[in-house]
């Protein structure tokens, strides 16, 4: 009889540690320009290559190389580096706003921002968004966003359209393309397929953009999003934010150092690429490839954007806990912002001059739009909305026990 070595259960050990720089060899990252782009109209099956590569087009110096590199108007790659700019100077303006008490909580896109603006330069208008709490560029990226209004969402103001029943940072903005951002992981992964199932079923032209973070790709509705995107061959972008952490939690924990987040993916019968996110132009390649796919009813397309955070998970998290002050400094992808000036410098479509001149104009926009804002009140000054407004807008006709709760509050 074979005598077996008792089993063991394996763990995933965290490769963070305070004091100790991530580990990122895993990444198995690609040459610029090396990963091959395949016609839109290809089968699932045929991208499982793409899955594991990862699409780079920008080289170390700046320039665009390899056939991803569908070169966009210079005025777009312009307007996509000034949104970056303007979504790290509102982060950090919002997280100063938080430390004087103005809000109760926010949450920066720091070392992110190539993802939600080069998506959302590539979509059409009517387009919808099912964002997770990390995409304002998808936001801040569009003319037609009032950036006093998405302050005001976050101050839960006398200004605000949610009227407070908004944590700080789970923006709504209809007329944009952007559905209610929840808390719960994951949920708005199945809500896009089911926007995209119906928009189908309507034969109309527009198409659905999820949004979720690596963490959450371990939860039921990740998976059920796939089936579903698969058999009904939603005309769905399904994005995977792999930013390295999940709170306090590596990646590695949700299984991504034992293979990709794209490839599950491949497995379920979807189109999938690994890119990286913090290539602006690989972005935008990326996504306009799953938009025309969607919107030619080829099916869905999973991506796997590999980024890192560099903040805090929030206002609430202090990552020197577990990972070194300086882990960001040693990503290889670099700051999307940098790469990004990189580049049209190289082409001669920015200088350096221009780069401190825009600066300095964004960081006036937007102290400009948080006074004004302001101005409708902040939690510091107590000038909130009325408590009252919690029992509205939830019952046709109020029960009487929220009549008799209503009463004992006086309002």
């Amino acid at each position: 009889m074979t005598q077996h070595e008792p089993l063991h259960l394996h763990v995933p050990e965290p490769t963070g540690r305070p004091g100790r720089h991530t580990d990122f060899s895993y990444l198995r990252l690609s040459p610029a320009g090396a990963v091959r782009r395949p016609p839109v109209d290809t089968l699932p099956v045929d991208t499982s290559d793409l899955a594991y590569e990862l699409v780079r087009v920008l080289d170390d110096d700046g320039a665009a190389v390899g056939p991803w590199a569908m070169q966009p108007d210079r005025e777009l790659l312009r307007k996509g580096l000034r949104a970056m700019m303007k979504t790290r100077v509102f982060d950090a303006r919002m997280l100063i706003a938080q430390r004087q008490k103005k809000m109760s909580f926010y949450m920066q896109c720091l070392g992110e921002e190539a993802i939600a603006i080069a998506h959302a330069l590539a979509l059409d208008p009517g387009d919808m968004c099912f964002p997770t709490y990390r995409q304002q560029g998808l936001l801040l990226a569009r003319d037609d966003v009032d950036m006093v209004e998405v302050i005001c969402q976050l101050l839960s103001n006398q200004h605000d359209p949610l009227k407070g029943r908004q944590l700080p940072v789970m923006y709504s903005y209809k007329r944009a393309g952007f559905f209610s951002i929840s808390g719960n992981l994951a949920t708005q992964f199945i809500q896009a397929v089911g926007w995209g199932m119906a928009s189908a079923i309507k034969g109309d032209t527009r198409i659905a953009s999820g949004w979720i973070g690596d963490g959450a790709t371990a939860e039921a509705d990740f998976h059920t999003a796939l089936t579903f995107a698969h058999v009904y061959r939603a005309p769905v972008i399904l994005n995977v934010v792999n930013n390295q952490w999940a709170i306090s939690t590596f990646q590695a924990i949700a299984g991504g150092e034992a293979t990709t987040f794209a490839a599950r993916g491949v497995g379920c019968g979807i189109a999938s690429l690994r890119v990286d996110g913090n290539d602006f132009l690989a972005v935008y390649a990326a996504s306009q490839w799953a938009a025309e796919r969607a919107r030619r009813n080829l099916g869905p397309t999973l991506i796997e954007w590999v980024t890192y955070r560099a903040g805090p998970h929030s206002t609430s998290d202090d990552p020197s806990k577990y990972r070194p002050a300086d882990d960001w400094a040693h990503f290889p992808l670099g700051d999307p912002i940098a790469r990004l000036r990189q580049h049209l410098i190289a082409i001669g479509a920015w200088s350096e001059g221009e780069h401190a001149d825009t600066q300095k104009q964004l960081e006036a926009e937007v102290a400009a739009a948080q006074k004004e804002a302001e101005r409708y009140g902040t939690l510091a000054d107590g000038n909130m909305r009325s408590a009252a407004e919690m029992f509205e807008d939830v019952y046709k006709d109020m029960p009487e026990h929220l009549r008799r709760q209503r009463q004992q509050l006086g309002v």
